[in-house]
């Protein structure tokens, strides 16, 4: 079967599925347009870009987050995306691991708005690394948090003279204690308000056993981005970086994370951007499957 064909399948039963599931509403009315980080459908997109893209806004998504792809160019992608009808109005660089200017220029040709690092360490590292990266988290302290909001100034600084606004992502291990500090709470004191922003993702300080309502209300304004990722019921609090493969993360709406009133205390704090993020891999179903699903648990009525 031709890859578009397959694909156009797979979404067309993705919105049949989630029509059928017993879903909450976590959005309830609001205005806002859903995005998704497209790290989410990251092997569909691998297989057909075009198809995929297509597909999501098919599902109604209107909006995406990107991330690096090494066979998909910057240029490539907007160009699939305009085609598409979608938006890319924040993109997931990783900083440290290539010259910023460099990835401010893709952030540009995409045209986002905001350049976000997905991961963020105190020094560079050559390429992507990845046991290496969990090694150097596992061993974080307070003064490697230090040298982070540091770093984040300065990249905030470049990029607002690249026409851009750099963002912090979090995942769990910015909550971990340090004899009653965490490292995020340094990353919200010791970075510019006016260089620095932060894109919550309710999944990840769900988990590490932090309530996102409380930082939206505290840190009106820092929070442009917000990243929908539900965890299963049961999942346990750990601030230890990793998915358990015992609880993986789950479709909006499937799991124990109550997104209502996180999303009205996230508006009154200046939310701009929602995307829908889950990470691979995706039991049960399809990763285009499985962002119908949270499409249909995060829509607004239109």
């Amino acid at each position: 079967m031709h890859p578009s064909r397959r694909l156009f399948l797979q979404q067309s039963a993705a919105v049949s599925l989630s029509s059928l599931l017993p879903l909450r509403s976590a959005f309830g009315e609001t205005s806002m347009p859903i995005g998704i980080q497209l790290y989410t459908v990251q092997d569909e997109l691998k297989k057909d870009a075009v198809a995929t893209l297509h597909a999501l806004a098919k599902i109604g998504y209107r909006k995406v987050e990107s991330f690096p792809l090494q066979d998909i160019t910057a240029a490539q992608m907007r160009s699939m995306l305009d085609d598409a009808g979608l938006k890319c109005p924040s993109a997931h660089l990783f900083f440290g691991m290539a010259d910023n200017a460099q990835l401010f220029d893709q952030a540009n040709a995409l045209g986002a708005n905001y350049a976000v690092s997905s991961v963020l360490l105190p020094n560079t590292i050559q390429g992507a690394d990845l046991p290496k990266m969990m090694d150097i988290i596992k061993a974080f302290t307070l003064d490697d948090f230090k040298k982070i909001a540091a770093k984040a100034n300065e990249i905030g600084a470049q990029a607002q003279k690249a026409g851009l606004q750099y963002a912090y992502h979090n995942h769990n291990f910015e909550f971990r204690d340090y004899g009653g500090h965490t490292g995020y709470e340094i990353l919200l004191k010791e970075t510019d308000p006016k260089l620095v922003k932060f894109e919550l993702d309710c999944g990840w300080m769900v988990t590490s056993g932090n309530n996102p309502i409380d930082y939206f209300k505290k840190y009106s304004g820092r929070y442009p981005l917000m990243h929908a990722k539900d965890f299963p019921a049961g999942t346990p609090v750990t601030t230890t970086l990793g998915v358990d493969p015992n609880h993986r993360p789950t479709e909006i709406g499937r799991g124990h994370i109550d997104f209502k009133p996180i999303i009205a205390a996230a508006e009154k704090s200046g939310l701009q951007h929602i995307f829908v993020e889950q990470d691979p891999p995706i039991e049960g179903m399809t990763s285009l499957e499985a962002v119908g699903v949270s499409y249909e648990a995060l829509r607004p009525l239109v």
